[in-house]
């Protein structure tokens, strides 16, 4: 699914969205102007294997530090380690630094376990990128899990270390 067809279904079925271009962004660092200009809860989006082979897109607050062995003791997955960028583009469809919960909806049904930190609940809207790091989008979070779920994601939504 591409960025417009993203836009054109968030169009139909109702689903309000802020949209902010600005230069690409690969580090929390560099993104601090876009968290000043999108008030949002900015994420931290973590494409990760385990050793069983399964992968998983954990989404974090992006000031929250990722302990990896505690996240995958939560959410039941044996150790994690780093997908690799090869992988992220054959089932994401994006690269290193525009990896977004949006990105999953181009996974094959079942290959990726989307994963939320609980704590994006108590914001009223979530900031991803729109499949590139030339911009972010800020979403209604609970509109965005129901999307998701809609197009067949795989996700929980859990209370992460």
């Amino acid at each position: 699914m591409t960025e417009d067809q993203i836009f054109a279904d968030f169009a139909q079925k109702g689903i309000a969205y802020e949209l902010l271009e600005h230069p690409a962004v690969f580090t929390v660092e560099q993104s601090a102007a876009v968290h000043d200009a999108l008030p949002a809860a900015h994420t931290k989006n973590l494409f990760l294997k385990d050793k069983r082979g399964d992968y998983w897109l954990v989404v974090l607050p992006i000031d929250r530090r990722a302990d990896l062995r505690a996240i995958a003791a939560v959410v039941g997955a044996g150790k994690f380690s780093f997908g690799k960028p090869d992988e992220m583009a054959r089932l994401l469809g994006v690269e290193p630094g525009s990896v977004t919960p949006l990105a999953a909806v181009a996974a094959p049904s079942g290959t990726v376990q989307v994963v939320f930190d609980a704590s994006f609940r108590s914001h009223a809207r979530i900031a991803v990128h729109p499949l590139r790091n030339t911009a972010t989008i800020a979403v209604d979070f609970e509109r965005l899990i129901e999307w998701l779920s809609e197009m067949g994601v795989t996700l929980r939504v859990e209370t992460l270390p």
